[in-house]
């Protein structure tokens, strides 16, 4: 086990490297001038390329990238252009935000997606199979944007049952959290756990179908026992793979989901640099967001050779 957690770390490096290579090239090519964002309408262009000065802006982009290299290996991520703070400050500030709504819609993912394709598999070719997957195929078609537009049009406009948007902390009011994240986080959760709820369905029926399975129920074994302990446990295995898949893909669709909702998390952050050609804190704000994916798809790793000793052997 700690073989496959030393590999999986290491090959984590490269990856890094190669995202911040990819993220600094690409934060270039936008047009726009982050000087002119900073100093504002009504500068002058000495003034503006005296900020390029302070900023190192003028320098050759090849001595920016070997600066930003070199700043990375000391653990400085820079010092956001627009903010005004160290960009590792800043988006410390707001990580607890989006993992306290990823966490949420993962929940409801979860609870979604898995309780609806059990239930699916089996009520095979029944009403509740063709429901459950229509209620699937409905989440999925979806864009997580536009549903939840319509969520503030029907639950927080029409009928004032939440708020539109804002943030309330959790340990400040969890009934105040629970109000301003219950519509972004249905919003997330909805076409994650109609992929979730498909897949958890095809793994069951799969499951359902071999012989270890007829076995415990000719041995007169309960319903409820053969389905958890002996084919559940044994559908996760790849399940647990999409549910890593799920979990990135949350954090990930946090930006547009912030946005829409105007939730200051890590998704508004990079947004708003972005808009503003905040170099370093794009650069470091998505970085520090790949290597949360990238612990998170290692968790997984462990996760998944706990649950299948056979991955541990071939690892070793």
């Amino acid at each position: 086990m700690l073989g496959i957690l030393v590999r999986r770390l290491a090959s984590a490096v490269p990856i890094m490297l190669m995202v911040s290579l990819i993220t600094f090239t690409m934060i270039h090519m936008i047009p726009g001038d982050p000087a002119a964002a900073i100093a504002g309408l009504a500068a002058t262009q000495d003034q503006i390329a005296n900020i390029r000065a302070d900023l190192g802006l003028d320098q050759p982009v090849l001595t920016q990238l070997l600066r930003w290299y070199g700043n990375l290996l000391q653990g400085d991520l820079g010092r956001s252009l627009l903010l005004g703070q160290p960009v590792l400050e800043a988006t410390m500030e707001r990580l607890p935000v989006t993992l306290a709504l990823s966490a949420y819609a993962l929940v409801l993912t979860l609870v979604i997606g898995l309780g609806s394709g059990i239930i699916a598999a089996l009520r095979q070719n029944t009403w509740v199979d063709q429901a459950a997957m229509l209620f699937a195929m409905i989440g999925i078609s979806l864009p997580n944007f536009y549903l939840g537009l319509l969520m503030i049009i029907l639950f927080a406009v029409e009928l004032r049952w939440l708020p539109t948007g804002g943030y309330v902390p959790l340990l400040q009011d969890p009934l105040g959290w629970l109000a301003t994240s219950t519509m972004p986080a249905i919003s997330l959760a909805l076409l994650l756990a109609g992929l979730l709820a498909r897949i958890t369905r095809s793994t069951m029926l799969e499951v359902l179908r071999q012989d270890y399975i007829r076995t415990a129920r000719a041995k007169g074994l309960p319903r409820r026992q053969v389905v958890i302990k002996h084919a559940l446990s044994n559908a996760l295995i790849p399940i647990t793979t999409v549910i890593g898949i799920i979990v990135s893909l949350l954090i990930s669709g946090s930006v547009v989901t912030e946005t829409l909702f105007s939730i200051p998390g890590i998704g508004q952050l990079l947004t708003q640099a972005v808009l503003n050609r905040d170099y370093p804190m794009v650069q470091g704000g998505l970085l520090i967001t790949t290597a949360l994916l990238v612990l998170v798809n290692i968790a997984v790793d462990v996760f998944y050779a706990v649950l299948d000793p056979r991955v541990r052997y071939d690892d070793a």
